[in-house]
């Protein structure tokens, strides 16, 4: 008897489980929050351009490092460097290539602090990286903007996406320090 109702109730809770797991999110317009303002660049506005001031070449390391992250670009508005170290302008991070895709941070540094952080290039192919990196991009800024360095945690569940962003986050840091 005790035999029937243990396989009774491991059926039940079997069928329970199986009917409230979701399986998609059912194209709600309230289960997926709005991205970013920033959307992909084309291809070929990702290829990082030269620029003639010596402070906003690329580091020798951004240009070997082994996570076949291509040289950034920066585009300083002002060469002078704050008490923090930083220079003033907008620089952007080399391209980090993670396996769903590209990402790539641009920030703007103000008085010496992190003042905006954009992140132009980022997996979007799918409906999933959409919902991820819906949710993960605007905590990545934040923490950015919140700690002012490339110290910060990653996004549980946005695990390449995070990687991606940090390694390219510190490639643009490093640019402003130059």
């Amino acid at each position: 008897m005790k035999k029937i109702f243990y396989a009774v109730m491991a059926t039940l809770t079997g069928l329970v489980l199986l009917f409230s797991y979701r399986t998609s999110l059912g194209g709600g317009a309230e289960t997926v929050a709005a991205l970013p303002a920033t959307t992909p660049a084309p291809a070929s506005a990702q290829r990082a351009t030269p620029s003639t001031s010596p402070s906003a070449s690329a580091s020798p390391s951004a240009s070997t490092s082994p996570s076949g992250a291509a040289p950034s670009a920066a585009t300083p508005t002002q060469a002078a460097p704050a008490s923090s170290g930083l220079a003033d302008g907008t620089f952007t991070g080399s391209s980090v290539n993670t396996r769903f895709g590209p990402v790539q941070v641009q920030i703007t540094v103000s008085g010496g602090s992190v003042t905006d952080v954009q992140v132009p290039v980022y997996p979007s192919e799918n409906g999933r990286d959409q919902q991820i990196n819906s949710r993960a991009l605007p905590v990545l800024v934040k923490e950015t903007l919140d700690a002012q360095s490339a110290d910060i945690d990653m996004v549980s569940g946005a695990t390449y996406t995070s990687t991606g962003y940090l390694k390219s986050l510190q490639s643009a840091l490093d640019e402003a320090r130059a």
